[in-house]
């Protein structure tokens, strides 16, 4: 064998141990939604995209624990939805509110807030650093300057599908449900 032959066999076997060897590129979701770190009400921390959207779907709103204004009527009809969700809930469907007052909102107020809307296991209620929370809120579209501007809307998403979708939050719970149900039982195949 020429050396010739002998360094494009070498160069061959090299490239195919090299394309074995990549890692798989990662789902489109955790590229644009990342790994970022966010604590619960537990003080638990917890990856974004692998921890919490990872083959879920989601129903993701912004507010603040001492918020007396539309804060309210928003867990009010995510109450609801938690109990629509029933056995679902924790499971393959996931409620996620970001505080938008991280400097506020520590763990322990959260818990406490958890409490007081009866949030069961499967209702995440996250906060962190100031700028892990707000890098976060900006990717869902969600971030605000002033806590009181925070956003009315629930996102609302399957990420086993790609299916996402916005309510507003203040309508009748009955109307959410169902945008809910809609995204949920999506039967499309999963984007790539």
């Amino acid at each position: 064998m020429t050396k010739l032959m002998i360094s494009v066999v070498l160069l061959f076997a090299f490239s195919l141990v090299s394309a074995q060897g990549q890692e798989p590129e990662p789902p489109a979701a955790q590229k644009y939604f990342s790994d970022i770190q966010l604590v619960n009400q537990d003080g638990v921390k917890m990856r974004f995209y692998t921890d919490l959207l990872q083959g879920k779907t989601v129903i993701i709103n912004s507010f603040f624990a001492t918020c007396q204004g539309s804060c309210l009527p928003l867990m009010r009809n995510l109450q609801q939805v938690q109990t629509s969700l029933g056995d679902r809930l924790g499971k393959d469907a996931r409620i996620i509110s970001i505080s938008v007052d991280p400097a506020v909102d520590t763990p322990g107020a959260l818990k406490a807030y958890a409490k007081k809307v009866q949030a069961k296991d499967g209702w995440y209620f996250l906060t962190g650093d100031k700028a892990s929370v707000e890098f976060a809120l900006k990717k869902l579209g969600q971030f605000v300057e002033a806590k009181e501007s925070h956003l009315n809307i629930f996102i609302i998403g399957n990420e086993r599908t790609g299916l996402w979708k916005k309510a507003f939050g203040l309508a009748k719970s009955e109307e959410i449900v169902k945008v809910v149900d809609s995204v949920i039982n999506d039967q499309a195949p999963a984007k790539q």
